[in-house]
């Protein structure tokens, strides 16, 4: 449970709470609110800092004694880096921080919103973000574990209802990414396609999205071909989730988001090995982003119609599972021969697309953890971009890029095509030893008919390794802010 913020005006030697932390630069450059803790040290701050080796790096923290000359009962500071050079990512790295060193107290009040140069209000709502996703916790099957006792957060700074909106938003905000996170680590014989259907409609609940739901039956009359093969070889049946988000008096095509809903990944028949398998809980990353991000648009008072697609399996090895060889028929009618059994979300994306163009959306994104490649080329901490149209992958670009979760551009080489090529079947669904990451996405582009369209392959951000900065070592909910984004500003396409 997330703490509750307000905004308020009180100087920082006069606000109430148990503790207080104030942003240090570079240098032992004093920021805002500093100056209330050097006057209880009576000046002695600077020595105190080189005493303690304190320089001021991003997220690094320093307790602080006050002798009881403080409201606060106690002073926390937390390093910026160079204020002249502090971003948006900075302060929510840096309000992460102070979440970690804040959970044995209940309050906090800070400055952070008011340190640099950046817009207060933008920053508040980095510090919010910050905030609640640094002190995320997933303690579900932890019997020994201490939940941080965090209820309240004070951002100190003038600005008014905008700052006080911007707060809320990142709070909001925070949250969704949070649920997504609880999704992600899930174990996955708690979230079969069915009960994630049920987790998704309890939280779209009186959020202003309706939500449908195609059973097996339901995904034979409706063609979903890759589905229903994916899911062939599980005990648990497959589903297909449609959310629609349509504000009063807003017209105009939607956009359109979906999300890749792969409850585990076991490889089916091409299986993987037992180290492969240990996180593939996470490959229904994409689509828990998408629900998520569905779920914060009315809140945010979104003006733009937002429709969203989670196709949702469970891909296993039986006696039904589908074989490598076998062909698949997707909605949009092109077949597909299965080589790769381990290739399985491009299958169930193939007919989400499909019926995402069919509804004559003004853009399309989608999000999966697709491909082991785009990781060897981009890392861990990077999403690849991929699209058919510039401006919209531009648009994508610059959301992420304000949400601070980092994608790059990768090619889609219409060359490359023809590794896709089939003797059997139109295509099939893995390209050669080489380019994987851009095979998929040209595989991807063949069930986008006439809309803009993007693809992010979050294999790599969607889960972390370890604890760091904002994020904590497991799902990451990656996606969800950049959707929210998206959502906020969209503007067409101009193509």
């Amino acid at each position: 449970m997330s703490p509750s913020f307000s905004v308020a005006t009180t100087s920082a030697d006069r606000v109430v709470a148990d503790l207080l932390a104030v942003p240090i630069g570079k240098g032992a450059d004093l920021g805002p609110g500093a100056d209330a803790v050097d006057a209880a040290l009576n000046g002695g701050l600077a020595a105190f800092l080189a005493e303690a080796g304190f320089d001021g790096k991003v997220g690094e923290t320093l307790a602080v004694p006050t002798g009881g000359r403080l409201k606060a009962k106690a002073a926390l500071l937390v390093g910026i880096g160079d204020p002249a050079e502090l971003s948006l990512d900075d302060v929510r790295r840096a309000a992460a921080a102070v979440a970690r060193r804040a959970g044995k107290v209940t309050s906090v009040a800070t400055t952070l919103a008011t340190a640099g140069t950046l817009a207060v209000a933008d920053a508040a709502q980095a510090v919010a973000e910050g905030l609640v996703l640094g002190g995320y916790q997933y303690l579900e099957y932890k019997g020994d574990a201490t939940p941080s006792k965090l209820k309240r957060v004070i951002v100190l700074a003038a600005g008014g209802a905008p700052v006080k909106a911007a707060v809320e938003r990142g709070a909001l905000v925070g949250d969704a990414v949070s649920w997504a996170r609880d999704m992600v680590n899930t174990p996955s014989k708690e979230k079969s396609p069915v009960e994630m259907v049920a987790a998704a409609k309890k939280l779209l609940r009186g959020t202003g999205v309706t939500v449908q739901v195609l059973d097996v039956k339901q995904l034979q009359a409706e063609r979903m071909g890759g589905v229903l093969g994916v899911g062939q070889g599980s005990q648990q049946a497959p589903r297909f989730l449609k959310m629609t988000y349509a504000p009063t008096g807003v017209r105009g095509k939607p956009l359109a988001f979906v999300g890749k809903g792969v409850v585990f990944d076991s490889g089916g028949l091409s299986l993987k090995t037992a180290g492969g398998m240990e996180t593939m809980k996470t490959d229904m990353s994409g689509g828990a982003a998408v629900i998520a991000a569905m779920s914060a648009l009315g809140a945010l008072g979104v003006k733009t119609r937002v429709t969203g697609y989670v196709p949702l399996v469970e891909n296993m090895p039986s006696g039904t599972a589908i074989r490598p060889g076998d062909v698949l028929k997707i909605r949009n009618g092109k077949t597909v021969e299965v080589l790769n059994t381990d290739a399985e979300g491009r299958l169930i994306l193939a007919d989400a697309l499909s019926l995402a163009s069919e509804e004559n959306p003004a853009a399309v994104i989608d999000l999966a953890t697709l491909t082991g490649a785009c990781m060897v080329a981009l890392g861990d901490k990077i999403a690849g971009l991929m699209g058919n149209d510039d401006d919209w992958a531009e648009q994508v670009r610059a959301a992420a890029d304000r949400a601070g979760e980092p994608v790059w551009p990768l090619p889609l080489p219409t060359d490359y095509r023809k590794q896709l090529e089939s003797e059997v079947a139109d295509m099939k669904n893995i390209g050669g030893s080489y380019g994987g990451a851009l095979t998929a996405g040209l595989f991807l582009q063949e069930f986008v008919d006439g809309a803009p369209w993007v693809h992010l392959d979050i294999a790599g951000p969607a889960r972390a390794g370890a604890d760091d900065g904002y994020l904590t070592k497991g799902g990451t909910g990656f996606g969800v802010r950049t959707l929210v984004e998206l959502a906020r500003t969209f503007a067409p396409p101009a193509t």
